[in-house]
């Protein structure tokens, strides 16, 4: 058995002073069971992001540097993903294995020795899934199982009900790095490196304290470019209600003209007027999802980085 390996807890923050030390203190003393039962080396230890908060987060995190406590502060706001990805890409080379959780610990961090004894097992990437979600609300619940159920559709390769919560091994962080996309994605990418996996099943808490960072018109943003990001299907999808369109289209031409060779014409302003309308709401929409994928193959040509580090503790 492989054992004694050194472990780093990743946790993106973003404003978050509230909960901070409360999720210091839990994952601390879960870290420190670990290192007592030799499942983790003593040199394991935390690392919090700081994704440009405007509290004082990053205050909090520079009091744990004698606490061993590393930490990453970006120069600005760059999203989750973003923050995550600095958080592997900078430390890559220090931990034998990572696991990356959020600052709420809505995720259930007990089950981080389960991850753990996975990846003892073997398993280069251990997926947290949540089995219950009591916290949550209904219009979040149903939008999330649509979500999942809809890439499925989409030809999207991800684990149902799985956010950020999961372990991945040095190999899966260094080959993970070498996607360089700046809509990053990581519930998409990270089943793309196809190692061995496996999942832990968790019920999802309650937040600790302060707000969610995800409402609803962030979480539409993230759901659009997770799509747009990994299938190309929407933009077959186009083609296809194109050809419907123009079948239909065919078939109303073929009623107009019954009409007027058997003497049945009449005004029709109604029925015109909302073929016009259905025709530009369809043009709309597919210029819509045409425009998202120019703008990611524009935003892609440019290669500015994925995010900028102020500052770091290790």
């Amino acid at each position: 058995m492989i054992t004694k390996k050194t472990l780093l807890i990743i946790i993106p923050c973003k404003d978050e002073e509230a909960c901070l030390e409360t999720t210091k203190d839990t994952l601390s003393g879960i870290l420190e069971d670990l290192k007592k039962k030799n499942l983790v080396s003593r040199s394991s230890t935390l690392c919090f992001i700081d994704d440009g908060s405007t509290d004082d987060t990053w205050s909090m995190i520079l009091g744990w540097k004698k606490l061993g406590i590393f930490g990453v502060k970006l120069s600005r706001n760059f999203g989750h993903q973003n923050a995550l990805m600095s958080g592997l890409s900078h430390f890559v080379g220090y931990a034998d294995v990572f696991i990356t959780i959020d600052a709420d610990l809505q995720d259930d961090p007990l089950k981080i020795e389960d991850f753990i004894l996975k990846y003892l097992e073997g398993m280069e990437i251990v997926y947290g899934v949540r089995e219950a979600r009591e916290y949550d609300t209904f219009f979040k619940k149903t939008s999330a199982l649509f979500f999942y159920k809809f890439q499925k559709l989409l030809g999207i390769n991800s684990i149902e009900n799985h956010a950020d919560y999961r372990l991945l091994s040095k190999r899966a962080v260094s080959n993970l790095l070498k996607f360089k996309e700046p809509n990053i994605f990581l519930r998409g990418i990270v089943p793309m490196l196809g190692y061995k996996s496996s999942v832990v099943k968790y019920r999802r808490n309650e937040r600790l304290a302060g707000q969610t960072k995800y409402p609803f018109f962030k979480m539409l943003a993230f759901a659009l470019d997770g799509i747009t990001s990994f299938s190309m299907r929407p933009l077959r999808a186009i083609t296809l209600i194109g050809f419907l369109v123009f079948l239909f289209s065919l078939a109303g031409i073929g009623w107009v003209l019954f009409q007027k060779f058997f003497g049945y014409t009449s005004e029709g302003w109604s029925s015109m007027m909302l073929s016009f309308y259905l025709a530009t709401g369809i043009q709309m929409i597919s210029l819509g999802i045409i425009g998202e994928y120019v703008g990611k193959t524009f935003q892609q040509t440019k290669y500015r980085p994925n995010f900028i580090i102020e500052e770091t503790i290790e």
